[in-house]
């Protein structure tokens, strides 16, 4: 059995991740590393409190074979620019780094939608440079995925997401064929498809939101 590391495992798509993780019968091992202490009760798991403006400190426990990554933040809860990109693309890039160097094959991180390097928005900019940066490390295998609107138990509500999430939902029965993608989806949906893509052949790089759906069924 192989072992897992998981990053922003008190996010939405983070706990369902450690939820999945910790019973799929392809993990002996899930080790779990987070700001704050967190404890959790299972025969696979294994706690790492650690310090991201120090994470070099905590490498040697990165050894691993396959890396998920659940680290992000939003505009509003970072306060500013600099900090949100420290987390959606510093914290992300370090942690591929180190994985990288302590053995692990396989990256498999939560981007955005419409990411896009060159995007004149913030947002999707910093997601499409983290994913450009990514590309560029030589793990055996990148895996992203580009999740629509997210939907599920969220520890804090803002108007303007809750008020997406109701207009998303009622267009949704006229998303399908190339507007598939935009088509809110389940984090549970997204945690699923990306522990089956971690297990699968390689295919190919970037999973949209649409072939999330089908891919965590």
């Amino acid at each position: 059995m192989k072992t897992a590391l998981l990053f922003g495992a008190t996010g939405l798509v983070g706990r369902e991740l450690l939820k999945r993780l910790l019973n799929d019968p392809h993990y002996g091992l899930v080790k779990i590393f987070l700001r704050k202490k967190l404890t959790v009760k299972h025969l696979n798991a294994s706690v790492h409190q650690v310090n991201f403006e120090s994470l070099a400190d905590a490498a040697s426990s990165f050894s691993g074979d396959d890396c998920f990554c659940a680290l992000g933040t939003t505009m509003k809860t970072a306060g500013s620019k600099e900090a949100f990109r420290k987390v959606d693309y510093e914290y992300v890039l370090n942690v591929a780094r180190l994985a990288k160097q302590q053995g692990v094959k396989r990256f498999i991180v939560v981007s955005s939608i419409g990411a896009n390097a060159h995007s004149s928005n913030f947002y999707l900019k910093t997601k499409g440079e983290m994913e450009a940066a990514l590309q560029q490390l030589g793990f055996e295998q990148i895996l992203i995925v580009r999740p629509s609107i997210l939907l599920g138990k969220r520890k804090e509500v803002r108007i303007g997401e809750r008020m997406g999430i109701f207009f998303a939902r009622m267009a949704n029965p006229f998303m399908f064929g190339p507007l598939d993608k935009y088509r809110p989806i389940k984090a549970r949906v997204v945690a699923k498809a990306m522990i089956n893509l971690a297990n699968l052949p390689p295919e190919k790089e970037i999973y949209e939101s649409g072939e999330l759906q089908e891919y965590g069924r």
